[in-house]
């Protein structure tokens, strides 16, 4: 069978006579030549496709730091991964939200420019990811308490402290996240350059009200009679003094997904699709790296939709906060209105424009520039951040 090469140099020649073709057969001839020398483009795995993403993130800075590992936090073996273009940066551990839906299978794609500017550290809290793929649902199930994480937390903390020689750090708490970003601020304040806060938790109830209002007047709006009717059907949603059913959550939230309270321009949200290609997960781990967001709603869920931070008017670090305006899982304009009450060392507030609650996915960009502009040079003031 002739090649593409044979095939092609036998149609040149039979051109060959025609006035001007010499030129064409050699522009022919070099074209297809480039073009059977270089390697196929198509990916017939998920193992091709990640090794490929695994290539375009490998740090290959001197001082560069690749770590993916188990380390034990709270009496179990739980998950986390450790990048950074330079050992000097300083730490940023990241609090994911669900609860049970951990940040590190996006990384390749979300944080991987924050590797030049910090030491960027995902964790796959318990229930979430690979901590709970690696841990037995029934052993780790009466631990699953709000007060344990903040104990996790304070534990992986200070063992980073002491794995990279650092004072302090910085931690991200996003969404469910943010409450335990936030009660470890509040313990541990002499620790962090900063609590950064995103999609913050400030006032659940009245957060979830409005969160409420907002799916049924949009449902109205649309003429979505399925909406309308299941939204009504929970109604009153967020009751002062009730505890809020975990069915009725699940119904409010999956009517504000559906209208733009979690992604602001997207119809769904894309985390699973990222998922698949993040080079920390085997094909099984990633085909099963969102089982335990449900273990983790189920014991956390009703019980963080209860807190209020109203009554929190004074941090003794400083404050940074990153909402999107379109927010409506976790209202950024209650966030807004406890961020104007609150005492602190220092404080900013960035709006994100073209975001709801996923902001690290919806403007990657500009989530980078805002913490190099606001988190990183509180760090560097006191030497902690390479030149």
């Amino acid at each position: 069978m002739a090649t593409v090469v044979e095939r092609v140099l036998d149609r040149a020649v039979r051109r060959v006579k025609r006035p001007g073709s010499v030129l064409g057969i050699i522009a022919t001839l070099l074209v297809t030549s480039q073009a059977a020398a270089a390697p196929a483009a198509e990916a017939s795995s998920r193992q091709q496709a990640v090794d490929v993403v695994r290539e375009l993130r490998r740090i290959v800075t001197p001082d560069g730091v690749d770590r993916s590992q188990f380390v034990r936090i709270g009496g179990i073996d739980q998950f986390v991964s450790i990048r950074n273009a330079d050992r000097r940066n300083p730490i940023l551990l990241i609090l994911h939200g669900g609860p049970g839906f951990p940040t590190a299978p996006l990384a390749w794609w979300t944080t991987r420019g924050l590797e030049e500017y910090f030491t960027v550290v995902h964790w796959d809290q318990r229930g979430a990811g690979k901590t709970h793929l690696a841990n037995g649902p029934k052993a780790v199930a009466p631990t699953m308490k709000p007060e344990r994480f903040v104990d996790d937390t304070e534990e992986l903390a200070l063992w980073l402290r002491r794995e990279f020689g650092k004072d302090k750090l910085f931690v991200l708490g996003t969404s469910w996240g943010s409450y335990v970003g936030l009660e470890f601020a509040r313990r541990r304040p002499q620790w962090l350059h900063a609590y950064i806060g995103m999609g913050q938790l400030a006032n659940s109830p009245e957060s979830e009200r409005r969160g409420y209002a907002a799916a049924l007047a949009a449902a109205r709006k649309a003429g979505n009679a399925e909406a309308i009717a299941e939204l009504e059907r929970i109604a009153p949603y967020a009751a002062p003094g009730r505890p809020i059913p975990l069915e009725a959550i699940r119904i409010e939230r999956k009517w504000s997904d559906f209208f733009g309270g979690v992604m602001a321009y997207r119809p769904r949200q894309v985390d699973g699709i990222g998922a698949r290609l993040s080079p920390e997960y085997t094909d099984e781990e990633a085909r099963r790296v969102y089982d335990g967001n449900g273990f983790s709603q189920d014991f956390l869920f009703s019980p963080v939709l209860t807190l209020d931070f109203s009554h929190v008017t004074q941090l003794d670090c400083p404050l940074i906060l990153f909402a999107g305006r379109h927010d409506r899982t976790v209202n950024s304009e209650v966030a807004r209105q406890w961020f104007d009450r609150v005492r602190a060392p220092a404080k900013s507030f960035v709006w994100f424009e073209n975001s709801a609650h996923e902001i690290m996915v919806e403007e990657p960009g500009k989530f980078l520039l805002s913490l190099v502009q606001e988190a990183r040079p509180l760090a560097a003031r006191v030497g902690d951040a390479a030149p």
